[in-house]
């Protein structure tokens, strides 16, 4: 194994984009932990069920290499927990790989971690990202050092190969 890879999921996640890179990131022989506030099975904007069977709260940024977030509704429920944006700050001050796409972001904008840096979410987003000091632009990904960025699924093709190349083989 290359490493462990925490992504962080709660109800109404957008499939593709929790799909997408969960497998995409086992074919790159990393071991995957699904991250919830609790172990339940979470919904995703379609219905499509995965169970969460470990907390952000008996884990720490220590035991990864990278972290995704994918978007859909998800991260609006999760930045409401401190146990979430404690994790996602201190995963970035680590400097260690973050990639989020869609609504992802917004996490981001609550662990504070966004300031300064040049980013790309949908477009629905977009005035959060400005407004917590972070520039937007309308590209299909976006690398500001440890941060990984995209908009929409059909930006995933380009996302995971850059994600991929911040973390350690």
């Amino acid at each position: 194994m290359a490493g462990k890879v925490a992504i962080l999921l709660d109800d109404g996640f957008e499939d593709m984009e929790f799909f997408y890179p969960y497998y995409r990131l086992q074919e790159a022989n990393y071991q995957v932990t699904v991250l919830g506030v609790s172990a339940k099975v979470a919904r995703s904007k379609n219905g499509l069920p995965f169970e969460i069977t470990e907390t952000i709260a008996a884990h720490t940024p220590d035991e990864f290499v990278g972290l995704y977030i994918p978007g859909g509704h998800a991260p609006d429920r999760l930045r409401r927990y401190e146990e979430v944006k404690r994790f996602v700050k201190e995963f970035n001050d680590a400097g260690k790989p973050i990639a989020a796409i869609c609504h992802g972001p917004q996490v981001l904008i609550s662990a504070k971690v966004v300031a300064g840096r040049t980013m790309t979410s949908v477009d629905a987003i977009r005035d959060d990202v400005e407004n917590a000091g972070a520039v937007w632009v309308n590209e299909p990904v976006v690398v500001d050092r440890n941060l990984v960025t995209s908009r929409v699924p059909k930006d995933l093709p380009l996302q995971m190969p850059a994600f991929l190349a911040l973390l350690p083989k």
